[in-house]
Order: structure tokens, then sequence, then C-alpha cells
């Protein structure tokens, strides 16, 4: 029976958050997992909430741009994009995003977060940490808030499930 991988999230500072996960998978395949928009579609938005991605567009190279829109009830999306700052696969990934609704209005720096991804390889498997900088600790608390924490669980269940088909 394959061992069932938990993921945890730890507030650091006021405007940060890590998430960590260990995938029964090399880094490779959850490297492309995150970063080919066919694989993508497969696991980002949380099935359990009825959410369905859309669409994903990616550009995964320095200075390429990112859009992913999902729609979380019927007849409502909501979107995330931004910018690739470092591609060095497949141990790191560096990305600007923003939550479109929350941009409106709003100067990019003022409501862009900046996620590191690193993917390290422990024997076949990969240990990934995410680790989110929040340019105030009230949009961090914000995004906290929310209930993404719940989400974003589903989601890394979801990409367990997708790096055990391809590993």
């Amino acid at each position: 029976m394959p061992q069932t991988n938990q993921t945890s999230l730890e507030l650091r500072g006021d405007r940060e958050f890590v998430i960590e996960r260990t995938f029964n998978g090399p880094p490779r395949i959850v490297f492309d997992a995150y970063t080919r928009p066919e694989l993508v579609m497969r696991w980002w938005a949380p099935r359990f909430l009825g959410d369905v991605m859309l669409d994903c567009q990616a550009d995964v190279r320095p200075g390429g741009h990112y859009r992913y829109v999902m729609e979380t009830t019927p007849g409502q999306k909501m979107a995330f994009s931004g910018t690739y700052v470092e591609v060095t696969p497949p141990t790191r990934l560096v990305f600007t995003q923003v939550f479109e609704p929350t941009a409106a209005g709003a100067k990019p720096d003022d409501v862009a977060i900046t996620i590191t991804v690193t993917f390290e390889d422990r024997g076949g498997k990969t240990h990934l940490v995410s680790r989110t900088v929040c340019p105030t600790s009230e949009l961090r608390d914000t995004i906290i808030a929310s209930g993404m924490e719940h989400g974003m669980r589903q989601a890394m269940d979801q990409l367990d499930e997708l790096v055990a088909s391809m590993a």
C-alpha cells in the first residue's frame, strides 16, 4: 500500500508561509507536473470544492508569463497570473503571482507575491518546499484567512496522485 504523504503549512515572520510535502516520485516528474500546463490542469484546482481548471497557459522560462483560470462555482471564474523569475529544472522555480480580482486598480508590487519552490531528491522521492513571501503582513493574513489552506491541501493530494501515476 502506498505511503500517504502529509502536507505542512508554517507561518514564518509576518509576511511569509512555507508549504512542505514529500512526493513518491523523482524531482523531474514533480517539476514537470508543476510546470507543464496539461499536467497543472489535472491537479491545481481542488476538485472537492467543485473547482474546475478552465485554462492554463505557461511560458516557463525566466521572464515568461503564466495564467491559470478556474471556475469555482458555475459562472464564477478566478485567475492567477505572474512571471517566472528563475527556472532551474528540476530543482528550483521562482515566480510571482497575482490573484487577479485583488489586483484591480492596485499597483502590481502591492499585491504580487513571490513563490520559491525547491524540489529536493530524497532517494527517488521529492521533498517539495514552497516558500511564499508577501509584500505586506496584511496580504499574507488575507491569503491565510481566505481558507486557502484547505484547498491547497486538496491540490497537494491531487498532485501526489498525479505524480504516483507518472512515476
